[in-house]
């Protein structure tokens, strides 16, 4: 169930750029951007904070580690990291097109989680998270390139450092959080926290960007499911998902996003890919299969190594 439930969130996550397509002209990457986090930001606090009381009504307190005391800072980062994510990742896009922005970013995130879960936690992963996660990323890789065929364009370093800063965010977030869990927080407060963080930071730019585009018929609807969807119901799901995996394989399972995209491409907008894309779309679906079959057995419950 919890990699079915990270799947999940992979999915909802991946028909941002379909939603973004048939919305209103007249959008900004920053103003879509901002609005999306306030809104699922703020949805994400609310459903997540309800669960979180049914959740302690239902389930005796454990005790927590000293360390995991004062959780606060723990979740700004990781509401700061969501704030942040996606004018990086749209740098990357704008920069350097949406394939190989995609493909750096969602490329990057697996591998620096496993990385950073290995720094704090001296955990190695597991062979299977590194076949799966080698597939996967070259099912992604492959995806890009096909879909940038036609680009004769070099790659922006600018464009290419912000890529690899949203896989970063996102690797801190899945790390963060993990933490979190493993430090007895439940998922729904530890995610509740970052919703609300991530809201209360993001309106800050409201008055800075420029909103006339919901005012149309589309740009609302575009607003509400990019928000509520993508971020509120995504974010507990990956989440609650999180609570039985490892942080490097939530964040192997999210590349489910790239392949969702793409059949939404096809299915909905038409588009169509080359064959070098085809055959990255059928070894992505490997590596996240391969993945998803070798993370049946629940989590090693051992927590973070805290040095004293």
């Amino acid at each position: 169930m919890h990699v079915l439930a990270v799947l999940a969130a992979a999915v909802l996550f991946g028909t941002t750029g379909t939603s973004q397509a048939l919305g209103p002209d007249g959008t900004t990457p920053l103003s879509i951007g901002v609005m999306r986090m306030v809104i699922g930001g703020t949805g994400l606090a609310a459903l997540a904070f309800t669960l979180a009381r049914r959740h302690a009504a239902r389930t005796p307190s454990a005790p927590r580690p000293a360390w995991a005391a004062r959780p606060v800072a723990l979740m700004i980062l990781t509401g700061a990291c969501l704030a942040v994510y996606q004018p990086l990742f749209f740098l990357g896009t704008e920069r350097n097109g949406v394939a190989v922005g995609t493909v750096v970013a969602l490329g990057s995130a697996p591998i620096l989680a496993g990385l950073l879960e290995w720094l704090l936690t001296r955990r190695t992963p597991s062979v299977t998270w590194m076949v799966a996660t080698a597939t996967a990323t070259a099912g992604v890789v492959l995806l890009g390139m096909g879909g940038a065929a036609d680009s004769a364009s070099g790659t922006d370093p600018w464009g290419l450092l912000g890529s690899i800063g949203a896989g970063a965010s996102f690797a801190v977030i899945a790390n963060a959080q993990r933490r979190l869990l493993d430090g007895g927080w439940d998922p729904f407060t530890v995610v509740g926290g970052m919703g609300a963080s991530s809201a209360l930071l993001s309106a800050f730019a409201l008055p800075f960007v420029d909103l006339e585009w919901l005012e149309t018929s589309t740009g609302w609807p575009m607003a509400l499911w990019l928000g509520l969807a993508t971020i509120s119901i995504a974010y507990v799901l990956f989440t609650w998902g999180l609570s039985g995996l490892t942080a490097a394989a939530a964040a192997t399972l999210t590349l489910g996003e790239p392949l969702t995209a793409a059949v939404l491409g096809i299915a909905v907008l038409g588009e169509r890919l080359a064959p070098l894309a085809v055959i990255g779309l059928a070894v992505l679906t490997i590596g996240l299969a391969t993945l998803a079959w070798g993370s049946r057995r629940n989590r090693d419950p051992e927590p973070f190594a805290v040095e004293g």
